[in-house]
């Protein structure tokens, strides 16, 4: 199985051709100018992940700017917006707040001042 991807670790965008086996694990990867593609490439066709950005409800029933301070797993994003839709956070609250300390193998922090 082939995917093709731009590689989005720099400024340069390769774009990158994937080979995956029938149960898609990596094989090998073509495209890309520099070892991180490689790895960019290797992630994201077998363990993707992103940064989780959103708001969270207040004590005072405002929202918050809050996002994972690394990445978590892609498959666990909705389970996640569940977990961030169902706290409260108490103010005041300012940038680099923990809001979660175990959110999904990283922590959840505030990314504004309230309150």
């Amino acid at each position: 199985m082939t995917r093709e991807l731009t590689c989005i670790i720099c400024p340069r965008g390769c774009a990158m051709k994937i080979e995956l086996d029938e149960s898609g694990k990596f094989i090998s990867v073509s495209g890309n100018l520099c070892p991180r593609g490689k790895k960019y490439a290797e992630n994201e066709c077998t363990n993707p992940m992103r940064t989780l950005t959103t708001t969270a409800k207040c004590s005072d029933g405002s929202v918050v700017a809050v996002r994972s301070e690394g990445a978590i797993p892609k498959g666990k994003l909705f389970e996640a917006m569940s977990t961030v839709n169902s706290i409260v956070v108490p103010l005041p609250v300012s940038v680099g707040d923990v809001i979660l300390d175990d959110f999904y193998g990283t922590k959840l922090i505030a990314t504004a001042n309230k309150g």
